[in-house]
């Protein structure tokens, strides 16, 4: 069956608006208003973030040991209504037990859509531009900034749990969008291509420095994506934080097409150093400057990099042919998602300058490692494999991507 390249971008993006930039993402201008009307703690705020990204590692472990679960249509639709379900159901209650158990299974609904899709993109968009995928990861700064106009519109007339049934009919709609999305399909290798990666290029290496960096902003980057408009929202007008939350979502819709297009001249590995150092200013910029625009410019930089980081790290595992990357990755993102709130929720009582801090020096140390990833980086080695494996003008994005990402005289 033909897949039509923009339809199926149109349904992963929506499925990756729903489930991250709603699901997940939405929990952050909302939490600014559960402070101050339903009397939730920050310590408590960080619980809950925390239960979600542990739900998050139990999806994307799922995708690791059970491969053949995230090519289910079946297990696509059960999670994009669950996730709608725990949304809607979250202004039902005061409980906190409650709210973690909803946070907890929205973490692991949404693990399992960003898998499914991302797993979606790789092979049936791996004969098109790579800017394609770009395109749909983008759907999640698409659900970031919808959802955070949804809270911004509400905040003055409503409550804060109207803002989590509007975030509940919104992803109730991207549901509908994306309920024909194909998942991946499973491909026969063959014994010359196993002994390819088998005999070829050892890249254990470089895909260690890879995980340890991606775990780390993992650790970094949730922090800021947690508490980012509460933090602007301290120091600044009370329309700022919601609105720098939007502009979040509006910067990263293009980007990761922008960062795939940037590929095709540089290098991966380069160009994730440069994404991870400029989220770093990005993070820390509201913590030693004040005022509205430093709080927009963090905002725009933050939104241009975070998806664009995840991207490019998918896009290196996937070139280095270590199996199973995707999921592989993002469990040590997720494992790093778990880890960075428990570490700055001691902090929180100061307020969110030192957890910013934290935030943005983790996110220099990712670079660091991405650094380190540079260092003799086998461009030529998936292109090596894949030519093996199928002849050279069947080479798609994917297949071909370590040429593409060879650096230009």
């Amino acid at each position: 069956m033909t897949v039509r390249p923009w339809s199926h971008v149109a349904r992963a993006a929506a499925a990756l608006a729903a489930g991250m930039g709603v699901g997940r993402f939405v929990y952050t201008p909302i939490l600014p208003l559960m402070h101050t009307q339903a009397g939730l703690s920050a310590g408590n705020g960080a619980h809950l973030a925390t239960a979600n990204y542990v739900g998050y590692f139990l999806g994307a472990l799922v995708g690791f040991l059970a491969p053949a679960l995230v090519r289910s249509p079946a297990i696509l639709r059960v999670s994009l209504v669950v996730l709608t379900a725990t949304l809607a159901g979250m202004p039902a209650t005061h409980s906190i037990a409650v709210w973690i158990v909803l946070r907890l299974l929205a973490g692991v609904a949404s693990a399992l859509i960003f898998v499914i899709a991302a797993g979606s993109l790789l092979c049936h968009l791996r004969e098109h531009p790579a800017h394609l995928p770009g395109w749909a990861f983008g759907g999640v700064g698409g659900g970031i900034a919808l959802s955070g106009v949804l809270v911004l519109v509400l905040r003055p007339v409503a409550d804060w749990r109207a803002a989590w049934w509007a975030s509940a009919a919104l992803a109730a709609l991207l549901t509908a969008v994306a309920w024909n999305l194909r998942p991946e399909v499973a491909r026969a290798v063959s014994a010359e291509s196993g002994s390819a990666a088998a005999g070829g290029v050892r890249t254990h290496r470089w895909f260690t420095a890879l995980f340890v960096s991606y775990t780390l902003e993992g650790i970094g980057y949730i922090v800021a994506g947690t508490f980012l408009v509460a933090a602007i929202g301290q120091g600044s007008a009370g329309w700022v934080g919601g609105g720098a939350w939007v502009l979040v979502g509006l910067a990263a819709v293009p980007s990761a097409a922008l960062w795939a297009r940037l590929g095709r001249r540089w290098s991966r590995p380069g160009l994730l150093l440069c994404a991870l150092v400029v989220q770093a200013v990005g993070i820390a910029l509201p913590a030693l400057v004040g005022g509205t625009a430093a709080a927009l410019v963090s905002a725009v930089l933050f939104g241009a990099t975070f998806i664009g980081v995840s991207t490019l790290a998918l896009a290196a595992g996937a070139q280095l042919r270590f199996p199973r990357s995707v999921a592989l990755l993002t469990a040590g993102y997720s494992v790093g998602q778990i880890i960075g709130p428990l570490v700055v929720t001691p902090l929180l009582d100061h307020g969110y300058r030192q957890a910013l801090m934290l935030a943005s020096g983790v996110v220099l140390a990712a670079a660091t490692a991405a650094g380190v990833l540079r260092v003799g980086f086998p461009h030529g080695a998936g292109v090596q494999v894949a030519q093996r494996a199928a002849p050279a003008h069947r080479l798609g994005p994917a297949d071909g991507a370590a040429h593409a990402d060879r650096p230009r005289p």
